[in-house]
C-alpha cells in the first residue's frame, strides 16, 4: 500500500510539473467567498521580469473554469496551452459557477444572466479578478493588453463585459455566442442583445466566430450583420465548417488578440463615444452617471455621441427602440475635460418640448462639470473655454426610433439639425446619397443660411426619396448624409431607413384584447427533433371594457392568425403581434417578452402592449404594421457534416408582417 501511495504521489507531482496551467483561487469581496480560475503562463515566465498581456476566457453552459466538460480536456485546454507556449501572453479561464444554478461541479447555468438573476454581478467580479491578476502576476495593464473571449454563454459574456467596460478592454472575441440574456440589478433586469448595442464597441476590436453547423446559426448571422454594417467597428468574422456548438479556430482567434496588443491607438481615450447601461449607477471613459426614479422594472440610460462639446442623453424602457422612462432623473458628472474653476454655459435642448434651457455652471477642481436632466431625451452642450467647434448635430429622425418608409411613393426625409454652440452656425447644406440600388434620391440637397445658438432647424421639406422593396421582412437601407457648415467644414453620418415590404396583406384573422378573455389555438413545439401540435391557450390581456375594440384611453394587445408558420405542423395558429406605427395617437407602452418555447438560447419573442391616446379623434384611421414570429426546429436525420450526422437541430425563425388600419370609433 505504501508503494502504491508513493507511486501515486510521484505521478501527481510529475503531472503537476508537466501541466501547462495551474488552478488557483482568491477571495472575492464581491461574492464574499473564494473563487477559482485556471491560468496558463507562457514558458520561461518564472525566469524573467517580462510583463505579458492577458486574455480572459469565459466558458459556456454546464462548464467551469477547467473547460473540460465537453471534451474531457482533450481539445480546448491543449489548444490554449499550445497558443500560450508559442506566444508571449497569459490566458485566464474564469469560473462562472453559481451554486444555486449548478447540480454539481459541472452541469448548470453560469454567469447569473437569467431574468430571475441579479444576485451575482460578474461584471463587478471581473473588475476584482483583473485587479487580482494584475497584482499577482506580471501583466501589462493598459487597455490594449487586456482581452476577453468565450464560448456560447461565455461568448455573450465576452461581448457584454467588453461593452460594459470599454475603457478596460481593447479587444473581444466570441465563439458562437448566446444571442441574448438578462443584465442589470436584481428586480430590474434588462434583456441585452449584442446586436442592439454595436456602437458600444466602436473603440474595441471585435471578432465573431461561427461554426457552420451550430444550432443557433441564424442568431449568429443576425449578430454578424449588425456588426458588419457599422463602419466604425474594427470587426472580423470567421466561419468554420464544423457541426457542433464549439470553440473552433482558438489559435487563430487568440492571434487576433495578439494583433490588438500591438495596436497602440487602443490606449487612446476616444474623442467621441456612445454608451448604454441597465444599471442606475455607472462610470465610463471618466464620466459618472446616476439615475433616480423612473420605471421600477428598469431601463437603459444612453449617452450618445458624447464629446467634450455635446452629447445626447436619454432613457429607454427596452432596447433598441423603447420609449423613455417617465419620471427618471439623470445626474451626470463629466470627465475631466474642462478648465478647472472656469464658468461654462450648459445648453439643454429637450427632444420632447423642442426648447433650450441655459444654465451657468463652474468646473470643479478636476475640470469636471455637473448637470441633471430628466429621462425624456436631451441634447446637452457646453459653451466655455476649450469648447465651441461642435458641428451641427443630427436630431432623431422620428420619435418612434425606426424610420419606416412605404415603397413606391415619394417620402420626405425628416431631417432636423441642432446647433450646440453659443454662436450661430452659417451656410449650412445637407446632402443625402445612397449606395443601395433600392433607394432613389428625388431631391438630395437642403440648405439653410444659419442656425442660431441652441436652436434647431427642420430641413424635412427639402429632402425627398423613394424606396423599392420586395416581399418579406423590413429591409434596412442606409443613407449617407453629408453636412457642410461654416462654408467649408464637412461631417458625414449614416442614417438608417427601413423599407416596408411590398404587397403587404391584412391578416386572415385579428383579435384585440382590451381586457377581454379569449382562448386561441397556438403552435407548441414537440421537442428538439422537430414536430409539434396545435393546442389551446387561454388569454386575458389589456385594460379596457373588453369589447374587442380599441377605444381612446385603452391598453391592448393584438393577436393575428397565420395560415402557415415556419414549422410544417404550424397551421392556422395565432400569435401576439409587435406593433409599429408613425401615428402620434398610438404608443407602444410594453415590450412583452416570452421565451420561444423549447429553445435553449434564452432568446425572447418580443411583442407589444399598446395604448390609444385619450384625445384620439373619432373616425381616425391609424395604419399599423403587425409583425410576429414563427419558429421551428429544423431537423433532417440523414444530413451529415463530413462523416458525422447532424448533431443538433437548427433553431430557425421567420417574421410575418401584416398591414392593418385601425379605425377609431
Amino acid at each position: 500500500m505504501r508503494l502504491v501511495l508513493a507511486s501515486l504521489l510521484v505521478f501527481s507531482t510529475v503531472f503537476a510539473a508537466a501541466a501547462p496551467f495551474s488552478d488557483q483561487r482568491h477571495f472575492s469581496k464581491v461574492f464574499n467567498e473564494h473563487r477559482t480560475y485556471r491560468i496558463f503562463l507562457p514558458p520561461g515566465y518564472d525566469g524573467t521580469a517580462k510583463r505579458y498581456p492577458v486574455i480572459y476566457y469565459f466558458h459556456g453552459h454546464s462548464d467551469r473554469y477547467t473547460v473540460e466538460k465537453y471534451d474531457n480536456g482533450a481539445d480546448t485546454v491543449p489548444k490554449v496551452a499550445s497558443f500560450v507556449a508559442a506566444n508571449n501572453a497569459i490566458v485566464v479561464s474564469v469560473d462562472g459557477y453559481v451554486a444555486r444554478d449548478y447540480t454539481g461541479f459541472y452541469g448548470g447555468s453560469p454567469w447569473d444572466v437569467r431574468l430571475e438573476g441579479g444576485d451575482f454581478d460578474f461584471g463587478e467580479y471581473f473588475l476584482e479578478l483583473v485587479a487580482h491578476i494584475d497584482s499577482t502576476y506580471r501583466t501589462l495593464t493598459s487597455r490594449r493588453f487586456r482581452a476577453t473571449s468565450g464560448l456560447s454563454m461565455g461568448g455573450f459574456m465576452s461581448l457584454w463585459l467588453s461593452a460594459r467596460y470599454p475603457q478596460l478592454i481593447g479587444s473581444a472575441s466570441s465563439f458562437n455566442p448566446g444571442p441574448e440574456f438578462y443584465t442589470g440589478d436584481k428586480g430590474r433586469r434588462m434583456l441585452w442583445r449584442p446586436k442592439d448595442h454595436v456602437p458600444l464597441h466602436e473603440h474595441t476590436m471585435i471578432r465573431l466566430i461561427r461554426a457552420s453547423g451550430d444550432y443557433i446559426s441564424q442568431y449568429h448571422e443576425l449578430t454578424r450583420d449588425a456588426y458588419a454594417r457599422n463602419q466604425k467597428v474594427d470587426f472580423e468574422f470567421r466561419q468554420d465548417e464544423y457541426h457542433r456548438h464549439w470553440a473552433t479556430s482558438i489559435g487563430e482567434t487568440f492571434a487576433f488578440h495578439m494583433r490588438a496588443f500591438g495596436r497602440s491607438n487602443l490606449d487612446n481615450t476616444p474623442a467621441e463615444f456612445t454608451y448604454a447601461s441597465p444599471y442606475r449607477k455607472f462610470s465610463v471613459w471618466g464620466w459618472d452617471v446616476e439615475t433616480e426614479g423612473g420605471a421600477p422594472a428598469g431601463f437603459f440610460t444612453y449617452l450618445e455621441n458624447a464629446t467634450q462639446g455635446a452629447l445626447q442623453i436619454r432613457t429607454r424602457q427596452w432596447a433598441p427602440d423603447g420609449p423613455a422612462a417617465a419620471g427618471a432623473s439623470i445626474r451626470v458628472r463629466t470627465a475631466a475635460l474642462y478648465t478647472a474653476g472656469a464658468q461654462y454655459t450648459v445648453m439643454d435642448y429637450s427632444l420632447a418640448t423642442k426648447q433650450t434651457v441655459r444654465k451657468t455652471v463652474q468646473a470643479d477642481a478636476e475640470g469636471r462639470l455637473r448637470f441633471r436632466v430628466d429621462g425624456g431625451g436631451h441634447v446637452v452642450s457646453f459653451v466655455g473655454p476649450g469648447t465651441g467647434a461642435e458641428p451641427p448635430l443630427v436630431l432623431p429622425l422620428t420619435s418612434k426610433d425606426k424610420l419606416l418608409v412605404y415603397p413606391d411613393q415619394e417620402t420626405s426625409l425628416p431631417l432636423k439639425l441642432y446647433n450646440p454652440r453659443g454662436v450661430a452656425q452659417t451656410n449650412i447644406s445637407a446632402e443625402i446619397s445612397s449606395q443601395y440600388p433600392t433607394v432613389k434620391i428625388v431631391r438630395g440637397r437642403a440648405v439653410a443660411a444659419s442656425i442660431g445658438p441652441g436652436d434647431a432647424i427642420d430641413l424635412s421639406g427639402q429632402l425627398r426619396l423613394q424606396l423599392t422593396s420586395g416581399d418579406g421582412d423590413l429591409a434596412l437601407t442606409k443613407l449617407k448624409l453629408k453636412i457642410t457648415y461654416d462654408d467649408w467644414h464637412v461631417i458625414t453620418h449614416d442614417l438608417d431607413v427601413y423599407a416596408v415590404p411590398d404587397n403587404l396583406q391584412a391578416p386572415i384573422g385579428l383579435e384585440i384584447l382590451d381586457g377581454r378573455s379569449l382562448t386561441l389555438p397556438v403552435f407548441r413545439q414537440q421537442g428538439n427533433q422537430g414536430g409539434g401540435s396545435v393546442i389551446p391557450r387561454e388569454l386575458k390581456e389589456g385594460k379596457g371594457n373588453g369589447n374587442g375594440i380599441l377605444e381612446p384611453g385603452e391598453e391592448a394587445t393584438i393577436w393575428v392568425k397565420t395560415r402557415q408558420g415556419l414549422d410544417p405542423f404550424d397551421k392556422n395558429t395565432w400569435r401576439r403581434a409587435k406593433v409599429c406605427t408613425d401615428s402620434p395617437y398610438l404608443a407602444e407602452i410594453g415590450d412583452l417578452q416570452e421565451t420561444k418555447q423549447r429553445e435553449w438560447t434564452s432568446a425572447q419573442e418580443r411583442t407589444s402592449l399598446i395604448r390609444l391616446a385619450p384625445n384620439t379623434p373619432k373616425g381616425a384611421a391609424i395604419r399599423l404594421l403587425l409583425s410576429n414570429e414563427s419558429w421551428s426546429f429544423w431537423w433532417t436525420p440523414d444530413v451529415r457534416y463530413g462523416v458525422e450526422p447532424l448533431y443538433q437541430p437548427f433553431h430557425l425563425h421567420r417574421n410575418h408582417i401584416h398591414d392593418y388600419t385601425l379605425k377609431v370609433r
